[in-house]
């Protein structure tokens, strides 16, 4: 027995230790000790809400052994400031994303994707930096660019649902004191714009998108951006993020493009229901509630640019999206 107990531990440490395709040590360390991070959603009962005549924000978070599930009724828990033609009114969002999220074998290509990409820890949809084909003046910009977004970073779709394209960290957001401040669909955690450099925090620095402007990003906003990699501790990978000091994987929200996340670096949960719905033309014509929704993906803008691996040279992207 004295022989084969050591033998049994070398061999379980052994397996530990080993790296998979898709995590590290580290990774898998932090993984195995993961707990349900209730804790990171603020409690928005006594906001101001949205104003008079409006619903207060309901959010309710549960996890299982394998995934967090936070159920929304998409009400902001800020002044409402109309950006778009659209109203505002109570959704219906429901999401489950991997508790243990793990890397990918190679990241995925979020870009001109129309459509949910994450929420945020006050139960709001994150969409990507590009709006729909209307203005037609400013189609498939850059939202922030071009001033379409509210203080907190967010406007109403045709659905009347608001969402969020960028982050701030207004007071009035209810979200400056979060470190956490969403999740994206494959799981991993959005950060804040600051972030530790070392494993107890002692030193923090603000994280830098890798972005750089091109081009006018008034239309097609993935043509007017290039990555560029850095070997700064504070500029973030092609994705938006960047291995955190325990070992683990985070993005980061950036006052700059792409904002919040420039690709997934895991697989993404595909949500269903309205979370699956993708973003509509913005203040195009409006189907009726429970009517025909418009086909996943529609019309995209040319596919022109180039997209980086994460921290690597940059290779032509795929094929030109369909007219």
């Amino acid at each position: 027995m004295r022989k084969i107990l050591p033998l049994a531990l070398v061999a379980s440490l052994a397996a530990f230790f080993v790296m998979t395709d898709n995590q590290s040590w580290a990774e898998t360390v932090a993984t195995k000790s993961k707990v349900c991070p209730t804790a990171s959603f603020p409690d928005l009962s006594q906001s101001v809400g949205a104003g008079a005549g409006y619903a207060k924000p309901s959010i309710s978070v549960s996890c299982s052994s394998t995934e967090i599930k936070v159920i929304s009724n998409g009400m902001i828990s800020f002044p409402y400031v109309p950006k778009t033609p659209n109203a505002l009114a109570v959704q219906q969002w429901s999401w489950a994303v991997p508790l243990n999220p793990a890397k990918a074998k190679s990241v995925t290509t979020i870009k001109n994707m129309m459509g949910t990409l994450g929420f945020t820890v006050s139960g709001l949809p994150i969409y990507g930096p590009t709006e729909g084909p209307t203005p037609a003046d400013s189609a498939y910009g850059d939202p922030v660019y071009n001033k379409l977004v509210d203080v907190c970073g967010g406007h109403t779709g045709y659905m009347s649902d608001y969402h969020h394209h960028e982050i701030t960290l207004a007071q009035q957001c209810n979200l400056s004191k979060q470190a956490i401040l969403g999740y994206a669909l494959d799981g991993f955690p959005i950060y804040s714009t600051l972030g530790c450099l070392d494993k107890k925090c002692t030193k923090t620095a603000l994280m830098k998108s890798g972005y750089m402007k091109t081009g006018d990003p008034k239309t097609n906003s993935w043509n007017a951006y290039t990555y560029k990699a850095s070997k700064s501790s504070n500029v973030l990978d092609a994705c938006n993020g960047r291995t955190q000091p325990d070992g683990t994987y985070g993005y980061h929200a950036t006052t700059d493009f792409p904002y919040l996340i420039g690709c997934f670096v895991g697989t993404a949960t595909l949500p269903t229901g309205r979370a699956s719905e993708p973003m509509p033309p913005m203040g195009g014509q409006q189907p009726p509630m429970g009517g025909q929704q418009p086909p996943m993906g529609g019309q995209q803008p040319p596919m022109g640019g180039q997209q980086p691996p994460m921290g690597g040279q940059q290779p032509p992207m795929g094929a030109p999206a369909k007219p």
